[in-house]
């Protein structure tokens, strides 16, 4: 009896797991290949994995091309400052253009920019969702003469500070906030009469795509105090270039144009309508991701699943 159920073990095993080889009177497991366990994912996920590691060399070819080309730029450009700002912005702009052409080119992910058409004409404030490096290159080239607000202390770096400061854009000490807003107010009413798109991210720091928003309210004592239209623009950049992430994910970047917001609202009405507009358009953003079969974050995808559950 107990040798007919040790057989019969013995046959379970070779059914789960392989062949059988007779030598000495012992059983040899010869393993099955992963062509048959196909049905059961192996073969998905070695596909998987053989992406993520193609991702990430794309992903440390693109860091060296990145740091190699702001070398390159920073230095070869200096004649280019001579020439003032329209010298500095010629620069930046090829700067900024060439590392978004690397990014695609290298790491084969794809970008798509909406509605170029509502971008105003002149001077205006530019209000962005704040998820990835990328989009703080991407609407440069995009724009006639940007200037960003943005923590002083990356003027602190050595030579890329430097062509920031020249570049005009209006750098505040976050550690006092009052005499921050008092600056950004002024450096964005003398930006904005002298018809540059001056880009601010209201909610102050980059965010997880996905996560909740956190929008601060000096978006809206700016557009009380500066009389000119607000574009809101929204992307989903971080669910491909994750904000302190090494390693790019594989997907399309959409950036979108929003219906500019004009001036002389009630600054809470803004406010409220700036959140909305941007939070509905990146949420749909996230769900067209995931359709296209993106290679979403654990936020994004918790993101998707919220807004596409069923109504209870």
């Amino acid at each position: 009896m107990r040798k007919e159920e040790a057989n019969a073990s013995a046959r379970k095993v070779v059914r789960l797991f392989g062949q059988a080889d007779a030598q000495g009177g012992n059983q040899r497991i010869r393993p099955k290949s992963c062509e048959t366990f196909r049905t059961s994912g192996c073969a998905e996920r070695e596909t998987a994995h053989a992406g993520r590691r193609s991702m990430l060399i794309r992903s440390y070819l693109y860091s060296f091309a990145f740091f190699s080309v702001t070398a390159v730029m920073a230095i070869a450009g200096a004649p280019f400052a001579l020439g003032g700002h329209r010298g500095v912005m010629i620069v930046v702009k090829a700067w900024t253009s060439t590392l978004i052409r690397l990014h695609s080119l290298i790491t084969g992910t794809h970008h798509e920019y909406r509605h170029l058409e509502r971008i105003p004409p002149g001077g205006f404030i530019l209000a962005s969702k704040h998820q990835s490096t990328f989009e703080t290159l991407a609407l440069v080239p995009l724009l006639a003469d940007p200037a960003f607000i943005l923590k002083r202390e990356l003027t602190w770096i050595p030579v890329f500070g430097w062509w920031l400061k020249l570049a005009g854009n209006i750098a505040i000490d976050r550690g006092s906030p009052t005499a921050a807003l008092r600056k950004v107010i002024e450096g964005t009413r003398a930006a904005v009469a002298a018809g540059r798109q001056v880009i601010i991210f209201p909610e102050g720091t980059r965010a997880e795509a996905g996560a909740r928003p956190d929008y601060k309210q000096g978006i809206a004592q700016i557009y009380k105090s500066v009389d000119a239209p607000v574009l809101p623009v929204a992307h989903n950049a971080g669910a491909v270039w994750p904000r302190k992430a090494r390693v790019h994910r594989r997907g399309t970047i959409v950036v979108e144009f929003l219906e500019p917001i004009p001036p002389g609202l009630k600054p809470r009405d803004m406010f409220q309508r700036l959140e909305s507009d941007i939070e509905a358009a990146c949420d749909r953003l996230l769900v067209e991701a995931a359709r296209r079969g993106d290679d979403l974050p654990a936020t994004a995808r918790a993101r998707v699943a919220e807004l596409t559950a069923p109504a209870s």
